[in-house]
C-alpha cells in the first residue's frame, strides 16, 4: 500500500507541472468534487469541523462550504506539485502581507520569532516568499510513511529554501537554538501531533493544540506572532497579528495554556472568516464526531 501512495503522489508531481495551468486546476477542481460526492471518512470530519466553525450554517450552506473546502484543498495540493517550478518573481508578486512588521522587525533586531499558523491557504507558499526576500525559516514536519515520500517532501521544502526538522525529542532544541540565533521560526499550530499538547478552547470547544509555540517563546525570549494564510484569485494573502504576550506570573505550564488560548482564538476568529481554505480533515476537537451525511 506505501508504495502505491508513493507512486500516487509521483505521478500526480509528473503530470499536474506538465498540464496547462487552467488544465492542471481544473482537473483538480473535478477531483475534488469527486471526493466530495463519495463523502468519506475526511469528507464527513471536513463538514464537522466546518460546522463547528460556522454553527449559524443552514444544511445546504454547510454543504456548499465543504465543497469549496475541498476545492481549496486541491488548490493547495496543485500549487504544491507545480510551485517548484516558479520563479522567485512570480513567489513574490503573488503575495499579499499584512502586519509584515509583525516578524521582520525582530528578525532585524535579532531577536528571532515564532510565527504559529493553522492549515489554511497554501502555508509552503508563505514561507517561500519569506525564504525569496531574505528570511530563510525553520519548521518541523511530520514524519510520513512511506520514507520516501516524507524525503520528497523534504527535498520540495528544502529546495525552497526552509530548513526542515523531523519532528521528534530533538525538534525543540534545535528550534530554540535557531531563535537564539535570531532566525525565524514557524510551526503549524492548530493540531496536536505529538499527544502531550495543551487543552484550549477552540471556537467554544475543548482541544488540544500543540505547547511549543508559547513554550519556545518563554524559553527563548523570541515574540510569538500568529499568521493566517488565506487564497485570493491570483495568489494569496498572508495576515500577522501581534506578539502574544507571555504572562508575568503562573508557572511555566500556565503561562504556556494562557499563549496558547490566545493563539486559538486568533485561529478561530480567522478561519471564520475565510473557513473554505482551512484544510482540516483530521479530527482536532476533543469531543468531536463525524458529521453523517444521508446521499440517498
Amino acid at each position: 500500500m506505501q508504495t502505491i501512495i508513493y507512486w500516487g503522489y509521483s505521478l500526480a508531481w509528473q503530470i499536474l507541472r506538465l498540464l496547462p495551468e487552467k488544465v492542471a486546476y481544473g482537473l483538480g477542481d473535478r477531483f475534488a468534487d469527486f471526493l466530495y460526492k463519495k463523502n468519506g471518512k475526511q469528507i464527513q470530519r471536513l463538514r464537522s469541523n466546518y460546522g463547528r466553525i460556522k454553527p449559524e450554517l443552514n444544511l445546504s450552506e454547510l454543504e456548499e462550504l465543504t465543497k469549496m473546502g475541498m476545492r481549496s484543498y486541491l488548490r493547495y495540493w496543485c500549487d504544491t506539485f507545480r510551485f517548484p517550478f516558479w520563479s522567485r518573481e512570480r513567489i513574490i508578486s503573488t503575495t499579499v502581507v499584512e502586519n509584515e512588521h509583525f516578524l521582520r522587525d525582530p528578525v532585524r533586531d535579532g531577536r528571532g520569532v515564532i510565527v504559529a499558523l493553522p492549515h489554511a491557504g497554501n502555508w509552503d507558499h508563505a514561507g517561500a516568499y519569506f525564504c525569496a526576500t531574505g528570511i530563510p525559516l525553520t519548521t518541523v514536519a511530520e514524519h510520513l510513511r512511506p520514507e520516501k515520500l516524507f524525503n520528497k517532501f523534504l527535498a520540495y521544502r528544502e529546495a525552497i529554501g526552509m530548513e526542515v526538522l523531523d519532528l521528534n525529542s530533538r525538534a525543540v532544541a534545535v528550534l530554540a537554538q535557531r531563535l537564539r540565533q535570531g532566525k525565524l521560526v514557524a510551526l503549524v499550530a492548530d493540531r496536536d501531533l505529538t499527544k502531550s499538547g495543551v487543552q484550549v478552547e477552540f471556537a467554544g470547544f475543548p482541544a488540544k493544540v500543540p505547547a511549543g509555540p508559547a513554550l519556545l517563546s518563554i524559553q527563548t525570549g523570541a515574540p510569538l506572532i500568529t499568521a493566517f494564510v488565506k487564497y485570493e484569485l491570483a495568489g494569496i494573502r498572508i495576515i500577522f497579528e501581534g506578539e502574544v504576550e507571555v504572562p508575568t506570573t503562573g508557572s511555566t505550564g500556565e503561562k504556556t495554556s494562557a499563549m496558547s488560548q490566545v493563539v486559538a482564538d486568533r485561529f478561530a476568529k480567522q478561519i471564520a472568516k475565510s473557513p473554505s481554505d482551512w484544510h482540516m480533515l483530521q479530527r482536532i476537537w476533543i469531543d468531536g464526531d463525524y458529521v453523517e451525511r444521508d446521499l440517498t
